[in-house]
């Protein structure tokens, strides 16, 4: 079997289990493996499509769950830019972009985990440079998360909401980005290695403390600004 194939259904899986412990973070493990195998136009497409259907499970027994509010202000900023970016963005070289995204990203999570915290982050300009830095990242290489994820943990939501609301959102970003940039299906392996992870993540979201759910949050949000500093370097 080709190992290229065995690392990106783990990929996919693990993914899938971030994802659903998290909210965000499957581009993020999944990408790489998917961009080796599939090219980088054809990966990312592919990547945009499986990481929004990573949401509609965890979603069927979280949308009571969802921050409504939240979730229409950092859509609608997201929703705006993700067709503007892609037309600016559309042949150029977005290496020095993604490379300043991660550093951005990675001083975030610094912050947050040494206790520091921005008002203005959590408002309307702050919710508008989120949605806005999500659409670039997520048009460049599918990884719309980190931006959104730093919003959530500077927001202080509870683990619950906090999960709900970034697959609300993702969910509704991914449809978005995958009709701009343009719809390449997944096959059938990658949406069952997608499931397996989501369902053992799902079993396992509830039993972790508020402590531990921040953690991985910042974690793979830090991740998320390692990658793509990493791989535009």
């Amino acid at each position: 079997m080709d190992p290229v194939l065995v690392i990106a259904f783990v990929g996919i899986a693990l993914g899938g289990f971030a994802k659903s412990v998290t909210g965000l973070g499957f581009a993020l493990v999944a990408a790489p493996a998917m961009i080796a195998l599939l090219g980088p136009r054809q990966g990312v497409a592919v990547v945009v499509l499986l990481g929004t259907l990573a949401s509609v499970l965890p979603l069927l027994g979280q949308w009571r769950r969802v921050l409504v509010r939240d979730t229409i202000t950092l859509l609608i900023p997201i929703l705006l830019a993700t067709p503007i970016v892609a037309l600016l963005l559309a042949g150029l070289d977005t290496t020095t972009l993604a490379l300043a995204g991660g550093v951005a990203v990675l001083i975030g999570v610094l912050a947050l985990w040494r206790g520091l915290t921005w008002e203005r982050l959590v408002s309307t300009p702050g919710a508008i440079g989120t949605g806005i830095s999500s659409a670039v990242l997520n048009v460049i290489g599918g990884v719309g998360g980190p931006p959104v994820g730093l919003y959530a943990a500077n927001a202080g939501w509870d683990p619950p909401e906090s999960r709900a609301t970034l697959q609300a959102v993702f969910l509704v970003q991914g449809i978005a980005t995958a009709l701009v940039i343009g719809l390449t299906w997944p096959e059938p392996w990658m949406v069952g290695a997608l499931v397996g992870g989501t369902l053992a993540g799902m079993w396992l979201a509830p039993r972790i403390s508020t402590n531990a759910a921040r953690v991985a949050l910042l974690g793979v949000a830090a991740c998320g600004g390692v990658a793509l500093i990493v791989g535009n370097v």
